[in-house]
């Protein structure tokens, strides 16, 4: 476990936070480390047993304390993350994350499901979030990249000259398309975030070269 993990302060004399706290730690896998934790607020735990979500080096954990015993939990990784957002109002903050559907880098998901927690601490809130921020960058970059990698592999793979090394879309001797639908192509590249408007730019011109 990191040697500083922000955890509720509390965990040693309220029951409730104590017993998410375990709840949450019976869940970790070896290697895996508890990084944050955020926990309702009690006024938002009226008519059930109050909530607790913690990030961890691996996934984010949600645990619901049952009324008889046990706790009911749900988990994501990190690279099933598509989006996440923290919104702290007086009384409490709540946290939304929006959940890929797919089994590996979710490059082609379904739609998104979404993990919501209300009432949370707006600390302990706001840090977990700053981890979800992080991961969710970091994945992001990571489907970008195999995003980039499936596209050549549906286009036949896909290779550059000196001047466009490194710049997808653009290939001297492709033989699968004509220069109209590269154009095309790389103009839907550009509109999907896999190229930079320079990169297009520098790709249109290696293609308008070719007339």
């Amino acid at each position: 476990m990191p040697a500083n993990p922000t955890i509720p302060q509390d965990a040693a004399t309220d029951r409730g936070v104590y017993d998410s706290l375990e709840a949450i730690r019976s869940l970790l896998i070896p290697g895996e480390d508890l990084e944050a934790m955020a926990v309702q607020r009690r006024i938002f735990a009226l008519t059930h047993r109050r909530q607790a979500v913690a990030a961890t080096s691996g996934r984010l954990i949600v645990v619901a304390r049952n009324l008889f015993g046990g706790y009911t939990p749900i988990d994501c990784r990190w690279q099933d993350v598509r989006e996440a957002a923290v919104n702290v109002g007086i009384f409490g903050a709540t946290l939304t994350v929006s959940v890929y559907r797919s089994n590996d880098l979710a490059t082609e998901e379904g739609p998104p499901s979404l993990i919501v927690v209300k009432g949370l601490r707006k600390d302990e809130a706001q840090e977990v979030y700053r981890i979800c921020q992080s991961r969710e960058q970091s994945w992001r970059e990571k489907r970008r990249i195999r995003e980039l990698e499936e596209m050549r592999a549906k286009a036949g793979g896909i290779q550059f000259g000196s001047a466009g090394a490194g710049i997808p879309g653009y290939s001297p001797t492709d033989s699968n398309g004509s220069l109209t639908s590269r154009l095309q192509r790389a103009k839907e590249m550009l509109d999907s975030g896999l190229l930079t408007d320079a990169e297009f730019e520098q790709v249109k011109a290696k293609i308008l070269a070719e007339l």
